[in-house]
């Protein structure tokens, strides 16, 4: 049976997804929703998919056996609620929304229906980041180093703090769902940001240009992760760092390098990044839905929101001035 999988939004990521989802077998992209039916039909074109420009025509015209939500952060809620309530399997990019209100209230509706869902954190599904999740687990993390550093993305809804809920919570959401992902959960946090030169380079940005965040692990190690938003095109780049005592293990989105006295096979090497990430996260969600076996899906729903409460807490702390504590 070949599956029939719809699309909402017609962004970049929509576009990864449907390219990887049309090489594999026995699974068809049939509709794509945007804002507008000119974009929808645009992009499903290209996928001989039906275009649409309203949820519920597209689901009530379409038999489908999943959907995948790429849509901005401020577009969250309604979406998901009408899937959960038509038992349709979703895989939503992150973040999950710009605070916590709408992932905890469809977190709910989630679990009352134990519906099969996946978030887009596709580091998790990289082979460098899987060996250093295993590395951490038989280290004593002492402390760790995240960044995530560049431009301000053109988009309009981007620059403002309603549309995207600002730099940490869109972007560097991917460094702290990997620090969550390789050292375990973070109980508090602190943090500092500020308008510097975009505000005054832009119209209508809202968003903080920099920030550094502290954060407080249950293990007991620290972490600290600034980003910024106010580089030129080209510079900057992500990174996460663990100190040991066995050294300093150093991960950027190419590759793992690996302290020389680690006891490891590959010490003192580099690990590439290894297989497209999105293609496994996709192998994962399509596994899922053909077999029900979802030990495969590395971050659903419910793990999602745990990263979230990190980056919203954040927020609260650079509006509050004080550290945030995570609720188990």
């Amino acid at each position: 049976m070949t599956l029939q999988i719809g699309i909402i939004g017609t962004g970049w990521f929509s576009k990864v997804h449907a390219d990887i989802l049309t090489r594999m077998e026995g699974v068809r992209v049939a509709s794509v929703c945007g804002t507008t039916l000119e974009k929808a039909e645009a992009m499903a074109s290209v996928y001989d998919a039906a275009g649409y420009d309203n949820l519920e025509h597209m689901l009530d015209g379409e038999k489908l056996d999943a959907v995948y939500i790429c849509v901005p952060p401020m577009s969250h809620g309604f979406i998901e609620s009408e899937l959960i309530k038509r038992g349709i399997p979703f895989l939503v990019e992150k973040p999950l929304s710009t605070g916590m209100d709408v992932p905890l209230r469809i977190l709910e509706q989630v679990q009352q229906s134990s519906l099969l869902t996946s978030v887009g954190y596709h580091f998790r599904y990289q082979g460098a980041a899987q060996v250093m999740r295993q590395a951490m687990q038989e280290q004593k993390v002492g402390m760790a180093l995240g960044r995530w550093m560049g431009g301000m993305p053109g988009v309009s809804w981007w620059r403002r703090q309603d549309g995207s809920g600002g730099q940490f919570v869109e972007q560097t959401t991917h460094i702290v769902d990997l620090l969550r992902f390789c050292a375990g959960e973070v109980t508090e946090v602190y943090a500092v940001a500020a308008q510097r030169s975009m505000h005054e380079k832009h119209e209508h940005v809202t968003v903080d240009d920099v920030a550094n965040v502290t954060l407080k692990l249950e293990s007991g190690a620290i972490a600290s992760i600034a980003n910024t938003c106010l580089l030129p095109d080209g510079e900057g780049g992500a990174g996460l760092q663990f100190y040991t005592d066995a050294g300093v293990w150093d991960w950027t989105p190419d590759r793992l390098l690996l302290p020389s006295a680690a006891s490891h096979p590959m010490a003192g090497l580099e690990v590439s990044a290894g297989q497209n990430p999105y293609e496994r996260e996709n192998e994962a969600f399509i596994h899922a839905l053909r077999t029900g076996d979802r030990s495969r899906i590395l971050s659903d729903y419910a793990d999602a929101c745990r990263t979230q409460a990190i980056t919203v807490a954040a927020q609260e702390s650079v509006d509050s001035g004080l550290p945030v504590k995570i609720k188990a």
